[in-house]
């Protein structure tokens, strides 16, 4: 049997970050040889990964990574909140957001990212002993600025892409905005039609009975108190409620924002 001394062990520990009886044993049964030792490690780690498979992920934590005109924000589960704080996990996200600003995709990433990521997360869930997922990831590469914003601790997370001279007071406002008033859309324009119908249908279902003229007035009107409820243009400035986001900030215009909250119904 190879003489498997503690420098040895710890070496195999810090490349795995598994426990020292578990590198230990591993060296053992490779006869000392560090990259069968690794990969022994890494098998058991996938076949402690597959037990904890089934087991539910309601915690986690959400993530943006910001550089220039890319932004990428992932969301990341696990099963309790003392490991959604934990450095190792904070730490592979955070690095699971740079990686994936280097891809070329606009748009959802997550299929991508959890393939490219699928290794290093099963040797995190071998490591810290808990069930995660990388649940959802998004890049974007814009023409003008990408902001994000995280609140209560990345439970809940924005990003925002805008064109304009807009300062970075002004986006880090537009985040909270949308963190605390929860809008749908940008614009009534980026409603889908058969939404906008449905919303018109139940408004006359309200006033059903009444005169056609007046039921159209008041049909416009529920519709436009609707449109400043789930459009973020349209919705009171969080600066100034007298006006609204697009008259607040005429030089701004706002092409897409994400707002997510862990473990939220996709």
């Amino acid at each position: 049997m190879a003489n498997i001394s503690a420098q040895i062990v710890k070496e195999l520990r810090d490349k795995t970050d598994a426990g020292m009886m578990d590198c230990k044993k591993a060296l053992v049964e490779a006869e000392g040889d560090m990259g069968k030792a690794v990969d022994l490690l890494r098998k058991a780690g996938i076949a402690k990964a597959e037990k904890k498979s089934g087991r539910a992920t309601k915690e986690g934590k959400i993530v943006s990574f910001i550089d220039g005109g890319t932004g990428v924000m992932i969301e990341a589960l696990c099963e309790t909140d003392f490991v959604a704080t934990n450095e190792k996990f904070i730490e592979f996200v955070n690095g699971v957001a740079k990686k994936a600003a280097a891809l070329s995709e606009d748009g959802c990433v997550s299929e991508q990212v959890a393939e490219a990521e699928k290794d290093g997360l099963t040797k995190l869930i071998a490591t810290i002993g808990e069930n995660m997922q990388l649940r959802r990831a998004v890049r974007w590469s814009s023409n003008g600025k990408c902001a994000s914003y995280l609140h209560m601790g990345g439970r809940i997370g924005v990003m925002v892409d805008v064109e304009g001279d807009v300062e970075d007071a002004v986006l880090t406002d537009l985040c909270m905005h949308i963190a605390a008033f929860k809008p749908e859309y940008v614009a009534p324009e980026n409603i889908p039609a058969e939404v906008i119908a449905k919303e018109k249908e139940i408004a006359a279902g309200q006033v059903e009975g009444k005169p056609a003229e007046i039921m159209e007035k008041i049909v416009t009107g529920k519709i436009s108190k609707w449109y400043k409820e789930v459009c973020v243009n349209k919705q009171p400035w969080i600066r100034d409620d007298k006006m609204s986001v697009e008259k607040a900030n005429p030089g701004m215009t706002i092409k897409r924002f994400l707002r997510w909250e862990i473990g939220e119904v996709l």
